[in-house]
């Protein structure tokens, strides 16, 4: 079932008419009082859609990330490759199998791709950079962020020679910490360091890397049953962009970077919580570039950043690239 939101439907209303956006509302607002409550909003500006004409969906061809909706099928969208995650099994009553991620972008927006099973096979090939033509893919809701998906009918193509992206495509969006919202992917903040938090060791699967369930005394990973367990860790901190704050979460690589220390160093710290106070110290005030994605935190009614990358003590951007990024800002708005 495709569910496209109601701003998605004013904007396909207001691109097909000379309307403005104040007479659309206008027009859904009296269809809403017309039917006594008994459409929701959304489903009222469908009716005002319909009625003007005003095509929603276009099936044919590539669709660009921005006309991605929520139940379509059979999808064909290109792009490209800003980030690949790794491959990791999984395990339910009713199926196990291979689960992995790409994010890939277009001139319109970014995009999470996700790869089941035999489709995994493709981020093994996958680099950050690389072109792909992704055919029949379906679009799911994952807590209210669009993904594709790729099933068993989906396929891939890599760095087909009738696709070509901007080569500015890819690269993270600045944005303020007021400015982020839920979903953003690829986004990149600029930001000090002014709360760090000690890092949380959890056990994981020494095969899959899986965090693990402790049964009757025993480790166990749903795809491998009773293991040794090995060790990952996240650490959580607050940025402060100088007019907002936001907790930002940093797993395993993520927090290598940020400690500047390897593996083995952080694995040292589960045994001796103590040495990490010298780390704090170090990382308090500390100016950051963080490239990552925000979340809602349901929990706690917030939105959190996901860090994929951070440099600390970044070079001070160029004036060019400052004038460049509110040029951009203010095309946007």
């Amino acid at each position: 079932m495709l569910k496209p939101d109601y701003d998605f439907i004013v904007q396909k209303i207001r691109e097909a008419t000379n309307l403005s956006e104040e007479e659309i509302n206008n027009k859904i607002q009296e269809k809403l009082e017309a039917l006594k409550g008994l459409v929701s909003k959304t489903g009222a500006a469908h009716i005002v859609a319909n009625e003007l004409n005003v095509k929603l969906f276009d099936f044919s061809g590539k669709l660009q990330v921005k006309n991605i909706v929520i139940g379509m099928q059979d999808v064909e969208i290109a792009g490209k490759v800003v980030r690949v995650f790794p491959v990791r099994e999984y395990s339910t009553p009713n199926r196990s199998g291979r689960v992995g991620s790409f994010i890939i972008a277009d001139e319109t927006g970014t995009i999470r791709v996700v790869a089941w099973d035999d489709k995994t096979q493709y981020l093994e090939k996958l680099k950050e950079g690389d072109l792909v033509l992704i055919k029949s893919g379906y679009v799911r809701d994952n807590k209210g962020v669009k993904e594709v998906h790729l099933g068993q009918r989906a396929s891939i193509v890599i760095n087909p020679e009738n696709v070509s992206i901007s080569k500015d495509v890819g690269k993270p969006l600045q944005k303020k910490i007021s400015e982020l919202k839920p979903g953003d992917l690829n986004v990149e903040l600029l930001a000090t360091i002014i709360q760090v938090f000690e890092p949380r060791f959890f056990e994981v699967c020494s095969v899959c890397g899986k965090r693990l369930k402790l049964v009757d005394g025993n480790y166990v990973c749903e795809a491998h049953g009773v293991v040794e367990p090995s060790y990952s860790y996240v650490l959580n901190a607050f940025l402060d962009d100088g007019e907002n704050t936001i907790r930002c979460v940093f797993w395993r690589e993520a927090v290598q970077k940020l400690l500047g220390r390897n593996d083995s160093e952080i694995q040292g710290l589960r045994q001796d919580p103590q040495g990490f106070e010298a780390l704090k110290q170090e990382l308090l005030g500390t100016i950051v570039k963080v490239t990552g994605r925000v979340v809602q935190n349901k929990t706690f009614d917030r939105l959190e950043f996901i860090a994929n990358d951070v440099i600390k003590n970044p070079e001070p951007p160029s004036i060019q690239e400052s004038s460049t990024q509110a040029s951009k800002t203010e095309t946007d708005m």
